[in-house]
């Protein structure tokens, strides 16, 4: 695609069509303030065209030779805005960084997670020709563990680079525009777009009710309560008829309510019927997609839901990826992607996913499960979006979706210029119901929830804060104090000074002026009140001083290990952890140890292996550690169960990476094993083979960060390039 460059301000026209799409009102208003040098938030439904946006700025951002960064929450998404912009402009002009993945850094436009993006900035790159940075889902700002990267993006980046943050329906997207202004030092406007192309129908189903909307479904459900509240009463007495309900044998008796019959994911596929493919049908754990998609082939018609000449298309392309990825997709697997099903999760193998997803976008598979990744920002839309639950295991309890979750996966339903509606089915059993009514109504009615800030500094980020500010902490505070976090505290603050002015106003007008020094202690009819005054004024003065209070807590826990002195000045542990950001201070006690220095290159890998991966629950690892990998294990062991991890994995509340498990899988991927090879060394309910490429790439990216540490070290810093070249094969290297 050959892109002229813009014409001059005086000679602009509106934009109304942009690669023979007429642009939506919201687009327009958008490209309108990109035009005119504006940063600029927009907040629109998933579906209804947010990314024409970003590639309007792509396209004018090369036609100017300028550079431009998109950033994502996750990789898939980023690999997925790779292969596309690859495709629109060619893949010398795109660069994809990932931290285990680096493809053509220096190309104009260039892919990469939002955690790349912080650190170059950390780091003080310059980035001299950048002009935009695309900031996509930037609603993740909230994201427990890693929101505080995009707060920190958004302040460090130079105010010469203009902004486009893409976000889901927020309520209190004003607010957030708000602070952007604050922050950025410009007026960042709000473009809102509240409709969706494709309007959504949300239904519930189960056997009993059929596929019907919330008001039948109440209806049905309340019908279902009399007649199981009359059967109870019966059970009841029957078992007080009989002596306690017991049946012949001893053995109690066993209530079975009319109409809780379970409502199996294959029979609601069946009751939605073709018409409404293809489905994308959410499950919440890696282990049911792959159980639902292997019955769903079980019980479907032996030949599938394709046609005999997808059939045909199904089967050249897996014999093509049977070529490139050599015993690596089951026959079991086969069968179900010729039938036109599949199931798709983090864990699985990354040529797999990738391979699904292809079929996918060419609409060949026409049932697939998969889990909340396949949601974030991944534009692959689907007629109908099925729901097994709305409650998820968020890693320590279950909760239900909130609003902005559920619509990220609902609003995949309905495609634009194919459907008229886009239908969602969430599956809902009777019994069910009542714990679920409030949200399933929250989800119709779209109540979105608020962002709010999740800003707490790695200690990564606190010594480079002090590093590039040279200890001024004065300074450090200023950038500190620009956080989404400390702007609302000011908020509060401020509406906290008003309301202590007023009732300082209301006391002194009734004879107690509590801001005389002279007026004494309050008379006793006023010691309620006075006593209110002064929590509130304590309360609005920490506010404007919690943040910064947060990084100098983490400067003293810094201090209390040694790798601060008093003066801030460092010592080698701060020197070392600069430059690591993966479990930051486990591996900074790693390098100190001097462990690193005595090991093979095999071996360094392995150990940064048990740093980078956690196995679930349903693995069992069949070859543990021996010999000297053994004797690894165990100095690994001592590191992480020393006082300097221990006291900052208290001080922090999170649990450190360490699996020694890992050590024979790094070793043996280090060696040439094949990943199938290494797949036989464990047994597991489900496909984890992502699980292990994605340790391999994250402690390649260990690696990485360990070569910045011995940069002057000779001898390590050959064997950390011997571990990056030899690691970077196979599996690890595809983009997926």
């Amino acid at each position: 695609m050959e892109i002229q460059p813009e014409a001059p301000a005086e000679e602009q026209t509106d934009v109304l069509e942009f690669r023979g799409l007429r642009l939506d009102p919201f687009q327009k208003e958008a490209v309108e303030h990109v035009r005119a040098g504006r940063s600029v938030l927009v907040s629109a439904p998933t579906g209804t065209g947010k990314t024409i946006i970003a590639d309007y700025i792509v396209d004018k951002a090369l036609g100017e030779n300028k550079e431009v960064i998109y950033t994502a929450p996750i990789k898939a998404l980023s690999n997925q805005k790779y292969r596309d912009y690859c495709r629109l402009h060619g893949a010398e002009n795109v660069g994809l960084i990932t931290g285990d993945l680096v493809i053509n850094r220096d190309a104009p436009l260039r892919i990469m997670t939002t955690e790349i993006l912080r650190n170059m900035l950390l780091q003080g790159e310059e980035l001299p020709h950048l002009a935009y940075v695309i900031v996509d889902e930037i609603h993740f700002l909230d994201d427990p563990k890693r929101g505080t990267v995009w707060e920190e993006v958004l302040i460090y980046l130079p105010h010469r680079v203009k902004i486009l943050g893409l976000s889901a329906t927020l309520a209190n997207i004003d607010e957030f525009a708000e602070w952007l202004s604050f922050v950025r030092e410009e007026d960042v406007p709000v473009v809102i777009e509240e409709t969706r192309h494709v309007p959504l129908s949300i239904f519930l189903a189960n056997k009993d009710a059929g596929i019907c909307d919330i008001e039948r479904y109440g209806h049905m459900h309340a019908r279902w309560q009399t007649i199981a509240s009359k059967a109870m009463k019966a059970e009841a007495a029957a078992k007080k008829a009989d002596g306690g309900g017991r049946r012949r044998g001893g053995r109690p008796r066993k209530l079975r309510l009319p109409g809780a019959r379970e409502t199996k994911h294959w029979e609601l596929i069946r009751m939605l019927g073709s018409d409404h493919q293809p489905f994308l049908y959410f499950a919440f754990s890696r282990k049911m997609t792959e159980q639902f998609a292997r019955e769903l082939a079980r019980k479907c018609p032996d030949e599938g839901f394709t046609t005999d000449e997808e059939k045909v298309l199904i089967k050249a392309r897996i014999d093509q990826f049977d070529e490139e990825f050599e015993k690596v997709m089951t026959s079991e697997q086969e069968r179900m992607y010729l039938k036109g099903i599949a199931f798709h999760h983090a864990g699985a193998h990354v040529g797999l996913k990738a391979f699904v997803e292809e079929l996918y976008e060419q609409r060949m598979i026409k049932v697939l499960y998969c889990t909340s990744t396949f949601a974030l920002g991944i534009n692959m839309p689907a007629r109908t979006v099925c729901f097994q639950a709305l409650r998820k295991f968020n890693g320590s309890t279950v909760l239900p979706l909130t609003v902005r979750q559920f619509m990220q996966k609902a609003g995949r339903a309905g495609r634009r210029g194919i459907d008229d509606v886009g239908y969602v089915v969430i599956l809902e059993e009777f019994e069910d119901f009542d714990q679920d009514r409030e949200h399933i109504v929250e989800y119709i009615a779209g109540r979105h929830e608020k962002v709010t800030s999740a800003f707490n500094l790695s200690f990564n980020s606190v010594v480079n804060l002090l590093e590039r500010h040279d200890r001024d902490l004065d300074a450090i505070r200023t950038v500190i104090d620009r956080s989404f976090l400390n702007f609302g505290y000011v908020q509060r603050s401020r509406k906290d000074d008003k309301r202590v002015k007023d009732m300082a106003r209301a006391l002194a007008t009734d004879g107690w002026d509590p801001e005389d020094p002279e007026a004494g202690p309050p008379p006793r009819k006023f010691q309620g009140r006075a006593q209110r005054y002064k929590k509130l004024a304590r309360s609005a003065s920490k506010d404007q001083a919690r943040v910064f209070n947060g990084f100098m807590a983490k400067v003293e826990v810094l201090k209390n290990i040694g790798y601060l002195d008093d003066d801030l000045q460092f010592n080698a542990g701060a020197r070392v952890l600069q430059h690591l950001q993966i479990e930051e201070i486990f591996s900074t006690e790693l390098v100190v140890s001097g462990l690193l220095d005595s090991l093979e290159p095999a071996y360094v890998f392995a150990a940064f292996c048990v740093l980078c991966n956690s196995f679930p629950r349903s693995v069992t690892v069949r070859e543990q550690p021996r010999g000297e990998m053994k004797r690894l294990a165990r100095e690994l062991r001592s590191i992480r169960f020393g006082d300097v991890v221990r006291s900052t994995e208290k001080s922090t509340g999170l649990q450190v990476t360490f699996t020694p498990e890992m050590i024979p899988f790094g070793k043996g991927w280090y060696e040439g094993k094949t990943l199938q090879e290494l797949m036989l060394m464990l047994e597991a309910g489900t496909d984890v083979s992502g699980d292990l490429v994605s340790a391999f790439r994250r402690a390649k990216d260990m690696a990485s960060q360990m070569k910045r540490v011995f940069a002057e070290d000779p001898w390590m810093s050959e064997k950390l390039r011997d571990i990056l070249k030899t690691v970077s094969r196979d599996e690890v290297e595809v983009v997926d």
